[in-house]
């Protein structure tokens, strides 16, 4: 750089304050940040596994026990799934190089839309890269638009637990539109819910949305969404449920958790993934009514500039709805490995969440002890992370078990035995 050159970016520099940050200063700055949190135990490490997503796989060197994939059904590595991508790779590709409305479109998605709407009990639906995109598109594509109405606020309201994606799509659409509001209601307090919407009913608001999780992630807790379709009914509220951990997971059939509270086909909006329980490779969709899922192709960013999910996972999704729909033997041994677990890490002396789904929130305390536990159990065979603040509220550290239908017994067995062990050493039982 020049002598010129170099003062004038000295002089720039300088005219943009105090606290202003150049290339350097902002690697400067994320190292000291990054150190800190090593310092706090609050980095969180990435563990390398040599083999295939399964009850048992191999990571750092050892054979371990799973017990952090959301791989529910056990599909991840199943034969029948793994022949179908092989086949959906063979017969369309790798991929379509192109987003669905120019040239993304093939038949098999057309085909995975409305087998998933099937399954739901809802009219239509829309394929997404993700569930986060998902979450994402369906507010800002949805209230963005006047849809004939110049002069008017909407308001969601939103579990104060609610997935990230739910949070963001809510953010984004505020940002966009500076016409929505926001009221965060205490976690699954529905008498919460009905004060706000009571005090909001005289506002004249054009659109109300109550958004809430199926399935809260980190606490493997349900919604009571009867309760949830009767109050929407009651406020002439859109009612929307993401169901990432819930599809495949609750009721007799896997058909979520309005299967499990009795309201399967009532709920108007479900969001939810393919990359958990049914296979979990990667893809998210949205299912409702039909004029709603039009809406949404013709107005979801993420759907119009994001390529087309690949056809190996569209074909193993089909049929990992095949094998649900043919019997639930996979589903009722998830939920007997479940009931299974719970009991028993209970009687080992440790304190968790209390509820029916297979993510088994294993609490610890603080985010030290936490980080800790979870290094000691992976040097025992027994993979597990830990989780803490921000994701949790602070005091709150635990090790999120997550159950699956591939466990045996003998898997579930060794990880309480090594529970118990870690456990004494570290203090925690």
């Amino acid at each position: 750089m020049s002598e010129a050159s170099s003062d004038s970016a000295v002089k720039s520099k300088e005219g943009r304050g105090a606290n202003a940050m150049g290339p350097k200063e902002i690697y400067s700055a994320i190292a000291r940040d990054l150190e800190a949190a090593r310092s706090n135990k609050t980095f969180k490490y990435e563990v390398p596994i040599e083999s295939d997503q399964a009850a048992v796989v191999d990571a750092a060197g050892k054979i371990c026990v799973m017990l952090a994939s959301n791989n529910y059904l056990g599909l991840a590595n199943h034969p029948r799934i793994k022949a179908a991508a092989s086949y959906g790779l063979d017969r369309y590709g790798y991929g379509m190089a192109s987003v669905r409305f120019i040239c993304g479109t093939q038949k098999i998605h057309l085909e995975l839309e409305e087998k998933i709407a099937s399954f739901l009990g809802m009219e239509a639906a829309i394929l997404h890269s993700s569930c986060f995109a998902a979450n994402e598109a369906f507010f800002t594509a949805l209230m963005t638009g006047d849809l004939g109405v110049k002069d008017y606020r909407d308001i969601i309201y939103s579990d104060q637990l609610n997935h990230a994606s739910i949070i963001d799509g809510i953010r984004l659409v505020r940002q966009a539109t500076k016409k929505t509001d926001l009221k965060a209601y205490k976690h699954n307090d529905l008498d919460d819910l009905r004060t706000a919407l009571k005090e909001n009913a005289s506002k004249n608001y054009r659109m109300s949305v109550i958004a809430t999780d199926g399935v809260f992630s980190m606490e493997g807790e349900s919604a009571d969404l009867k309760q949830f379709v009767d109050i929407a009914k009651e406020n002439d509220a859109l009612l929307f449920v993401d169901e990432s951990h819930s599809t495949g997971v609750l009721g007799a059939t896997g058909r979520g958790t309005p299967e499990h509270c009795g309201v399967h086909g009532k709920i108007d909006v479900i969001t939810g993934t393919l990359g958990k329980a049914l296979g979990g490779a990667a893809g998210g969709f949205i299912a409702g009514k039909k004029e709603l899922i039009d809406y949404m192709r013709q107005k979801s960013r993420p759907y119009t500039f994001s390529n087309t999910v690949p056809a190996p996972i569209v074909c193993a999704s089909m049929e990992a709805f095949k094998m649900l729909e043919e019997d639930n033997h996979l589903v009722q041994k998830l939920h007997d490995n479940t009931a299974y677990f719970r009991k028993e890490i209970k009687n080992a002396g440790f304190t968790i969440l209390e509820g029916d789904h297979p993510i088994v929130p294993v609490m610890v305390g603080e985010a030290s002890t936490a980080q800790d536990m979870s290094n000691e159990l992976l040097e025992e065979g027994v993979y597990v992370k830990g989780l803490w603040y921000p994701v949790v509220p602070e005091g709150e550290a635990r090790l999120r078990c997550q159950i699956s239908a591939a466990h045996s017994t003998k898997d579930l067995d060794l990880a309480i035995d090594k529970f118990s062990k870690v456990g004494k050493k570290l203090g925690v039982i």
